[in-house]
């Protein structure tokens, strides 16, 4: 009689592979490097009309596959994530995960005003409908999103990369602060972690990327303030919030974003600001040339993180360990 496989990493580990899309490519070799896994090989052909196709250039039949692509713009990225997943499940892939380290259209979450579409369910809508089993994030612009996908979603928070880094710098009298009442809920997470206060910003506008006030709620008189967000797009919102603190007798003023839009004069505004830093990830990448106009913006890998948790994925593992702080 045969005797039983042991139960463990081994007995459950399915057989994957990993593949990137154009514009995630950056982060998606030090994932797989990460993870212990190959980047498979992926071909985009391109027409002259601007119509595109990717195919795999290698077989995918009965394997778990991961594809990452960040979906910021322009919205190419997201329809080669779609035409990917397609690819894959004609190909007769056993499971497909999308992995997005940055999911694009996640700040229309809802219908703020009458006539206005819902685009982070219409996005996740075609993942379902292109094939996903599995969705992979990191801090979604609103958690609700979650709910939006009938399969399986991983999300995952930047909070154990900032954490140790913000520990490090070894800040005298710490405060953490949201830029907005609507990252109250991630700065007292932060706070609580940390143990130290919290200050909020309050804001108001008037059309999107243009606030028209902003005032500090909490003392910040000697702190040294660190801001933290899921985003900076414009940078708009987090310079001017740190010029108030310094305003407000703060000693020094930081900011943690997890997704480094930086869209517009976002770099010189940060460049010109009362920040001291601008921590970020690479879940987008940075504007090679714009990001010469500034010295304030260090740059932090989500690539061990997203790699541990493929490995984990792949071998059937638990990966709460990663959701210690929202």
């Amino acid at each position: 009689m045969n005797q039983e496989q042991p139960w463990g990493v081994n007995a459950m580990q399915e057989s994957a592979k990993i593949f990137s899309g154009t514009a995630t490519r950056y982060l998606s070799e030090k994932i797989a490097a990460s993870s212990g896994e190959r980047l498979g090989e992926v071909t985009v052909s391109r027409f002259s009309d601007g119509e595109f196709q990717p195919s795999f250039e290698e077989t995918v039949r009965g394997e778990l596959v991961f594809v990452i692509q960040s979906t910021f713009p322009p919205s190419d990225n997201l329809f080669e994530l779609l035409l990917m997943v397609d690819a894959a499940k004609r190909a007769s892939a056993k499971r497909i995960v999308a992995v997005m380290p940055y999911f694009g259209f996640a700040r229309q979450d809802r219908k703020d005003k009458p006539r206005v579409s819902i685009g982070a369910k219409l996005v996740a809508n075609m993942l379902t409908a292109a094939g996903v089993d599995r969705i992979m994030t990191m801090d979604l612009h609103a958690d609700q999103i979650q709910g939006f996908f009938e399969v399986p979603v991983d999300h995952l928070f930047a909070s154990s990369i900032f954490l140790p880094y913000i520990k490090d710098l070894g800040l005298r009298d710490l405060i953490m602060a949201a830029p907005d009442t609507g990252g109250t809920k991630r700065a007292n997470a932060y706070a609580k972690h940390l143990s130290c206060d919290m200050a909020i910003c309050y804001k108001q506008r008037k059309v999107a990327n243009q606030i028209e006030s902003m005032t500090v709620i909490g003392d910040v008189q000697g702190k040294d303030v660190v801001l933290v967000d899921d985003m900076i797009d414009t940078g708009g919102t987090l310079t001017k919030a740190a010029d108030m603190m310094i305003e407000q007798g703060a000693s020094s003023v930081r900011a943690v974003c997890t997704h480094a839009v930086l869209s517009g004069a976002a770099y010189e505004r940060i460049e010109k600001s009362a920040l001291t830093e601008l921590i970020v990830t690479d879940t987008i990448p940075l504007d090679t040339e714009k990001a010469k106009a500034t010295t304030k913006i260090k740059q932090l890998s989500v690539a061990g993180l997203f790699g541990d948790v493929i490995k984990r994925v792949q071998s059937h593992e638990s990966i709460s360990s990663h959701f210690i702080i929202a």
